[in-house]
């Protein structure tokens, strides 16, 4: 029989892609005022992967992520993308987003994305929020699974978030790394 335990917390992480330099700069600090001190903020790159979003969004289209320096309750990740939702569509102009904000949990184990839009791989947590599994943790690396978006698969993010998972295994066991992240040489023929 397993005994239910409380998970270990999570750092809380999100993909953004905008289209409005101020909003986005709004964006991210009404993120901070809800959910505290950022831990990195990544630099904005031309998102050129798909035109999905273009029609709503319009071009060009910037891609960046970031993390927040307090670890959360991994059962937040519902009401973490609910108001994330809400603050899409604060953002948005005449009803078309120019923020756009995936919230996620980044654990030693996995990267977990919150969607409201339901498939094959993704589990229902409630309030009409579902969790997409993006990235998991495996022989040295956070690797993509068969369904993760092209964007989670680019070595730049792989590599900065094993850095981040060295320093979760950090605050939890205060034991500093004994040596620098690397990506692991089997992920070239992946990526």
């Amino acid at each position: 029989m397993s005994i239910p335990r409380e998970p270990e917390k999570a750092l809380l992480f999100c993909g953004v892609l905008y289209s409005d330099e101020e909003r986005f700069r709004t964006a991210v600090g009404k993120l901070i005022d809800l959910f505290g001190s950022l831990n990195f903020l990544t630099e904005p790159r031309l998102f050129v992967e798909t035109k999905y979003y273009e029609p709503e969004m319009g071009s060009p289209i910037y891609r960046c992520y970031l993390g927040f320096e307090d670890l959360v309750d991994p059962g937040w990740l519902a009401d973490i993308k609910l108001t994330t939702n809400n603050l899409e569509n604060e953002l948005a102009v005449f009803g078309n987003r120019r923020v756009n904000l995936d919230p996620g949990l980044l654990s030693e184990e996995r990267l977990v994305l919150a969607t409201g839009k339901n498939y094959t791989h993704r589990i229902y947590i409630g309030k009409g929020i579902y969790a997409e599994l993006t990235l998991i943790y495996s022989r040295g690396a956070y690797r993509p699974l068969p369904w993760t978006y092209p964007d989670y698969r680019k070595r730049e993010l792989l590599h900065l978030l094993g850095v981040v998972r060295q320093e979760l295994i950090f605050r939890r066991t205060d034991k500093i790394p004994s040596k620098p992240y690397n990506l692991p040489d089997d992920l070239e023929g992946i990526l």
